[in-house]
């Protein structure tokens, strides 16, 4: 007896439905990539320049940083708040301040951010320099 089955099973599948998906995931990504806004901090690190830079008439402020969260303004032990006040009152007087911050090698990295907060909240350019 030759029996034989009607139906024969098929490995085959659409990719239709498949591609449908990528393409909606795709959309999506795109359009919620779009709408992240990084929150950085415009720094200015100092660098080698063949040109001879314009001078300054102002001699910029020196923040310190000790490896402790130790602040020193040009050279007086200070503390962060005070140092915010102390900024914002320069500013007023001098309308291109510039800091220079200078923390020690074992500073960790979050009372260096503080400074650079400070400054970028009461927009004053702040160079970060190598501590050697």
């Amino acid at each position: 007896m030759g029996l034989k089955k009607r139906s024969k099973v098929s490995a085959e599948f659409s990719m239709s439905s498949l591609t449908d998906i990528i393409f909606l995931l795709l959309i999506f990504f795109m359009l919620t990539s779009s709408m992240i806004v990084p929150n950085a901090l415009n720094l200015k690190l100092p660098g080698k320049s063949n040109a001879n830079p314009p001078p300054t008439k102002t001699t910029p402020t020196i923040v310190k940083i000790a490896p402790k969260g130790t602040y020193y303004l040009n050279g007086s032990k200070i503390t962060k708040s005070k140092l915010d006040r102390e900024v914002r009152t320069l500013k007023k007087s001098n309308k291109e301040l510039s800091i220079i911050i200078s923390p020690d090698d074992d500073t960790p990295n979050e009372y260096v951010v503080a400074i650079m907060d400070i400054a970028y909240r009461n927009q004053v350019s702040a160079i970060l320099t190598d501590p050697k």
